[in-house]
Order: structure tokens, then sequence, then C-alpha cells
């Protein structure tokens, strides 16, 4: 190995010493591991801690996710975050769950009471700040959206007779298991949402869908895309959850859409068809609505 190798590598380890991923999180012994690759269901609970609450709401959300870890083993894992920029103090659980009997399995349990008591909640966390995301993994057709006419009937949803469960986000690459990055394994999780406007539901899913892979194709073992559809709140709100190996795949990120001329082709090329005015990607999402968070596992 040359010096310089050895330096980068180097790097690449203390960064993930100072911000290791959310799997340090894991007792010892733990089951089964869902993470947003394998799962079904992703639920983003969002809180932000009461000024001067921070070691003990901190305590809380861990101990939380330790609980959940333990009881629902092989059903849910959880994870929690914090926001890398942005709000200080909030925290972000990730619960993922097989399938959305999920959340019965979460209320049924009596060491886990959905998550806790209210009051210890409400004890440590702003008033009013708590929220959830439910986040499905994108599947080409879902919500009536079409594609080609063929790509929506390759599913195992529309091909098998009997009801199935979700297709987690696994199934969007076709990149190998040991190149792919998700909650559990990535140093920072970038969550991206956007509204779609409606008229282009069908080719906002279609865009959302070739970015992810062109970037997984691209940068294998430094950054995995997956696209999402938000269930049980606002209609056509696009997800993209980015897992980087650490901060400095930010920068390599926008090197590939700056010297790679396909990737580039795809924000640039007309996508919409003459019927609705013709145009790049830049019609299909409602201006001003696409955030990006970052997220560092808490320690």
């Amino acid at each position: 190995m040359s010096q310089d190798n050895g330096n980068a590598a180097g790097t690449a380890g203390w960064r993930a010493a100072v911000a290791p991923p959310a799997a340090g999180q894991l007792l010892t012994g733990t089951a089964t591991v869902l993470d947003s690759s394998s799962s079904g269901v992703v639920v983003e609970r969002v809180a932000q801690v009461r000024a001067g609450h921070r070691a003990e709401a901190v305590s809380f959300a861990r101990e939380t996710a330790d609980r959940v870890n333990t009881t629902l083993a092989g059903s849910c894992t959880a994870f929690v975050f914090e926001q890398t920029f942005g709000v200080r103090d909030r925290l972000h659980l990730l619960l993922h769950m097989a399938s959305l009997d999920g959340y019965y399995l979460l209320r049924g349990s009596p060491d886990l009471g959905g998550l806790g008591a209210p009051d210890t909640w409400n004890e440590h966390f702003a008033e009013g700040s708590i929220t959830d995301t439910v986040l499905l993994p994108q599947f080409w057709g879902m919500y009536g959206t079409r594609v080609d006419g063929k790509l929506e009937r390759e599913s195992d949803i529309y091909r098998s007779p009997a009801p199935v469960g979700l297709p987690p986000a696994r199934q969007q690459t076709t990149q190998p298991d040991e190149q792919i990055l998700h909650s559990a394994n990535a140093g920072i999780v970038m969550h991206r949402s956007t509204q779609i406007r409606y008229d282009f539901r069908s080719e906002a899913r279609q865009f959302g869908r070739e970015v992810a892979e062109s970037i997984n194709k691209n940068l294998p073992g430094e950054c995995t895309v997956f696209v999402y559809e938000e269930a049980f709140g606002t209609a056509d709100r696009l997800h993209w959850l980015i897992h980087l190996r650490d901060l400095s795949t930010y920068l390599r990120l926008l090197t590939l859409h700056v010297r790679d001329e396909e990737v580039r082709d795809i924000y640039f090329r007309d996508r919409l068809p003459p019927a609705k005015g013709g145009g790049t990607w830049a019609r299909m999402f409602v201006a001003g609505s696409m955030v990006d968070v970052a997220l560092t596992a808490l320690r």
C-alpha cells in the first residue's frame, strides 16, 4: 500500500471513530437487524429536546431504541440520530419494520407501550415537536403511476395473486450487498424530501429512481440512495435516503454531477412529453419544496 493510500485509510478510519455508524448502538448479541435497505417500512420520529434536558432526552431515546431492538428483534430495529447540521438537539428515531404489522407489535408490547409513555416524551421534548413520518420503499406502479407499461408489471406485487409484503428498498438497485450503504452502516444519512406536482406524478418518480441508481452505479461502497413514498401524510411527497460513507463522500457527489456526462444528461434532457408542455426535471416538483437534512448517529 502506498503512503498516500495508507493516509487515506487512516483518515477514513478516524472519521468512523469520531462519528461511528448507527450499528454501533446495537447491544451485543442483537439478533436479525433491519435497516433502510432491508425493511418494508421506515418510520422517522423527530422530536426537539427541551432546553436543559439533552442528557435525559438522549438517554431516554437510546433506552427506547434498545428496548425495541431487544423486544422486537427481527420485526423492528431502531436507531437514534441527530442532525449533523441544522437544528441543534433535534433527535431523529428511525424505526425499521418488516411490515406495517410492526405498528401493532409496538403498540401491543407491554415493554414498549407504543414507544414509551406520553408523559415521558413530554417531559424531555418540546411540546408539539414530536412528529412521525412513514416511509414505504418505492416500487414501480405505486399509487397508480406509470413507467413504460412493462416495469410496473415486473414487481412481485403485480405478479403475485396472493398478498405479498412491501418490497424492501434493496430491490431498487443491482449493486452487490458488500457495496451497499444503509442506515446501519453509513457514516452520514441524508434525508431529502420534495413535493411532486400532480401533473407529473409518473415522470417524477421515474426521475427519482433514475437519479438514485446513477449514484449507486458510480459511487459503489461510497454512497447508496434509495427512494421512498410517504404514507399517511402528504400525498405525492417523495423521499430519498442518501447513505454516505462519511462527509467527504458529499464532495464526490458534487464532482460526479460536474464531470460525468451521462449523469448530467439525466438532469438536462427533456423528460416531459410535448402534450404536457415538455421540459426538464425542474418542472416536476413544487418550487422551494426540496429539503435536505443530514443525520449523524448518536454515540
